[in-house]
């Protein structure tokens, strides 16, 4: 979960396409397709441009229906459940080899459409798909720390932003286990996907020594970093569409110990009531224009190599944004950890619980 778009602006969209009158066969997709034919998504807090929704149903025909979800885990257990009707899913790269493991995920062999030469092969991370024969790369980004100019005048590391307490600045933290977890280990110097049981009792006993001075575990922060309530959260990349919003009071940073990056990809569920109209909703996502303008209305990273050159100076060389290669190293992806798992389940409670 990154940030949450108002569906306010779908609406402001679709009326502004109906008047500029946009062709039906713009971005070289016919409209040849009936009006009943819809696509059902499954995404991330309305993680894409409604805008990108609204072309793709000009160009094809193709009506599309967006739910949402805030964490991979939740989608995964609404499948598992028995939801249906869902075509699209926008799984983290480890959550994409979980739902490969358990046979959830339609082979597309969206890897030999001709739009696939746009993607940055340095993407394709999943290790049940290597070849991206199953999945798109989507959008990628960095877990750094949101803060508030007002009360803090520079943050360039986790240590000081554990420090703030000491000075009587409240901060918080994603209720996300391994993005917490994450943060000892990183401090320490440790893979975020150690399974050494000293490495992890390391990353616990770090964490629960900062919890009395963690206001809140939360994905709910940044009205809380806006108001002043919070002096700084660690938070996602897409904070940045708040920080051009308000460039004097907030301000986003990698910290200079490191920090994950995540990666989600777009994949067609076995179950897809329409995998034809998601085979096409992924080759219309290929195209440079469209994957830059999602990420414009993001602000988080695209692995299309042509849509970045297509994103404004501000985007395309913000340090936060699109980091550099120094910064990049020191980075960091969740893996799928197996049976390994269960040792993270068993830090999470002991923090919780502390």
């Amino acid at each position: 979960m990154k940030q949450t778009i108002s569906l306010k602006s779908s609406r402001k969209v679709k009326k502004a396409l109906a008047l500029t009158g946009i062709a039906m066969t713009a971005f070289g997709f016919s409209h040849t397709v009936s009006a009943e034919e819809t696509l059902s998504l499954y995404n991330w807090g309305e993680y894409i441009n409604p805008e990108v929704l609204s072309r793709f149903t000009e160009a094809t025909g193709i009506k599309v229906k967006l739910d949402t979800y805030s964490s991979n885990e939740e989608m995964l257990a609404k499948l598992q459940a028995g939801a249906t009707g869902y075509d699209i899913v926008f799984p983290s790269v480890h959550m994409q080899d979980i739902m490969a493991k358990l046979n959830l995920l339609e082979k597309t062999n969206i890897n030999q459409y001709s739009g696939f030469k746009n993607i940055d092969k340095n993407f394709l991370n999943a290790e049940s798909d290597p070849s991206g024969e199953y999945c798109l790369p989507y959008a990628w980004g960095t877990v750094g720390i949101l803060y508030n100019k007002k009360l803090v005048s520079n943050l360039n590391s986790w240590a000081e932003f554990f420090a703030l307490p000491k000075e009587g600045k409240n901060i918080a933290m994603l209720d996300d286990m391994r993005e917490v977890i994450s943060v000892g280990l990183i401090t320490d110097g440790k893979s975020v996907n150690t399974t050494d049981r000293d490495d992890l009792k390391a990353a616990q006993t770090y964490i629960i020594k900062q919890k009395p001075n963690i206001s809140a575990f939360t994905y709910d922060s940044i009205p809380m970093v806006q108001s002043g309530d919070i002096a700084a959260a660690q938070w996602y990349v897409g904070s940045m569409l708040y920080v051009f919003q308000n460039p004097d009071d907030l301000a986003y940073v990698i910290p200079k110990e490191g920090a994950t990056m995540y990666q989600e990809d777009m994949c067609v569920l076995k179950s897809a009531p329409n995998k034809a109209n998601a085979k096409k909703f992924m080759e219309f996502f290929t195209q440079p224009d469209i994957a830059a303008l999602n990420a414009k209305q993001q602000t988080n990273g695209t692995m299309n190599t042509e849509a970045v050159k297509l994103l404004p100076d501000y985007l395309r060389n913000n340090p936060s944004i699109n980091p550099p290669a120094e910064v990049k190293a020191k980075l960091q992806l969740f893996k799928e950890l197996g049976r390994g798992i269960k040792l993270y389940d068993r830090v999470w409670t002991k923090i919780r619980t502390s």
